[in-house]
């Protein structure tokens, strides 16, 4: 049901700064992004029933939790970065949104390297 509610949300959102784009632009802008934090604020409440269910995954997977925290702070900068890549490009920044794009997924990778060498020491010491 909430889905529903984010739908209509968006659709209502865009409808009024339709209405506001052709007289006073800067309104059009700011009705987007007031739109925008009202989505990304339902989705930080579905993110906490999501993250009680993996805390118990964590509880269940014992010592192994550390792999659940960096999926979940990738999962979290690449939320982030399209959220702000997202409002630069609405706003006629595709520059900046592109440069925000290219750290976020750099930033993936450096937060993913734990795992990528953990997997390397796993093959090696199965391979000896």
């Amino acid at each position: 049901m909430e889905i529903a509610k984010v739908a209509l949300i968006g659709i209502i959102g865009v409808l009024l700064a339709i209405q506001f784009k052709s007289q006073k632009t800067e309104y059009s802008l700011y009705i987007g992004f007031a739109v925008s934090l009202i989505i990304f604020a339902y989705a930080v409440q579905m993110l906490q029933v999501v993250l009680q269910q993996m805390e118990s995954l964590q509880l269940f997977l014992g010592g192994s939790g550390t792999y659940l925290g960096t999926l979940l702070k990738v999962v979290g900068i690449t939320y982030l970065c399209e959220f702000s890549a997202g409002v630069c490009k609405d706003a006629g920044y595709s520059a900046i949104a592109g440069q925000i794009e290219v750290f976020g997924k750099l930033t993936v990778m450096f937060a993913g390297m734990p795992i990528l060498f953990a997997v390397m020491e796993y093959i090696q010491g199965f391979m000896q």
